[in-house]
């Protein structure tokens, strides 16, 4: 990876094409499970158009993953110049508490980057450590190469977090996965029911923050980094219907760019009780 942050963009990007045809063509059970995920999100959709979305999908998985050798390692004007931070960017300027809302985007990884080197705040971020303590120690140190990011392992608890977002820290945030039925609540996405863990609403008033989504793209010359503005009238003292509406809102972003998002993960893995498996 040190070795590919030296390389033209092209360069990676093209060998990034290639590793995600061939994750595509071996990685079966997580293709199968990219597909289901389409099917019960756009049951409009031919077979085609999901087999092509996932097959997309692969290709840009793969493309972010090799871009983390520059994220991480090339020197800083290189990620500056690569990564474009659009739109309401001064949403997270200023002392207000502020709660990103990040969905797992393939580019997340340029998110955190780009807004951790180009805003001038101190971040805060929920890490799960890794398995491999080489990959690790790696990773830990790739997403916090800038002075700015502070990690807080999930072990750690809340209070540290909510300490952080009130003295005016901006938490990084990606709830938008299934981690099980340990206080998730069950709320629709695309139609379905989701277990959703309600941390997002939680988190915003426990640190009496506004929450900032900030969606990241993947592009030919790198990343945009765009940050929308803060969601008016959030959060409220229902946790159901905030969770519901992050996911509507969440909805919107993939809906522009359906071929990016982390569909690779089983979402619906948990069901409500009664209901049956869903892959």
């Amino acid at each position: 990876m040190k070795v590919l942050a030296r390389l033209p963009l092209p360069f990676v990007r093209g060998l990034g094409s290639v590793l995600g045809a061939l994750l595509y063509a071996v990685v079966v059970p997580r293709r199968r499970v990219a597909m289901r995920n389409l099917e019960l999100c756009f049951p409009d959709w031919t077979s085609r158009q999901r087999r092509d979305v996932v097959r997309r999908h692969f290709t840009y998985f793969a493309q972010a993953w090799l871009d983390r050798s520059w994220l991480w390692h090339a020197h800083p004007d290189v990620t500056r110049k690569r990564i474009a931070l659009t739109g309401a960017v001064d949403e997270l300027a200023g002392k207000d508490a502020t709660l990103v809302f990040a969905p797992h985007f393939v580019g997340m990884d340029a998110g955190w980057t780009a807004i951790t080197q180009q805003v001038d705040r101190k971040f805060v971020g929920i890490y799960t450590k890794q398995a491999n303590a080489v990959v690790d120690q790696w990773m830990l140190e790739g997403r916090n190469r800038f002075d700015s990011a502070t990690p807080f392992g999930r072990a750690d608890g809340v209070r540290g977090l909510v300490a952080a977002l009130k003295r005016g820290e901006v938490m990084y945030l990606l709830p938008d996965m299934n981690f099980g039925p340990e206080e998730s609540i069950f709320v629709p996405f695309y139609g379905v029911q989701a277990a959703t863990v309600p941390s997002l609403s939680r988190f915003a008033r426990l640190g009496g923050a506004k929450v900032v989504p900030v969606v990241t793209r993947l592009t030919p010359t790198g990343y945009e980094v765009h940050v929308h503005e803060a969601w008016p009238g959030f959060p409220t003292k229902d946790l159901a219907a905030d969770t519901t509406m992050m996911n509507e809102r969440l909805q919107g972003y993939i809906d522009g760019m359906p071929d990016q998002y982390w569909w690779v993960h089983k979402r619906f893995k948990t069901r409500p009780p009664g209901e049956p498996a869903l892959y």
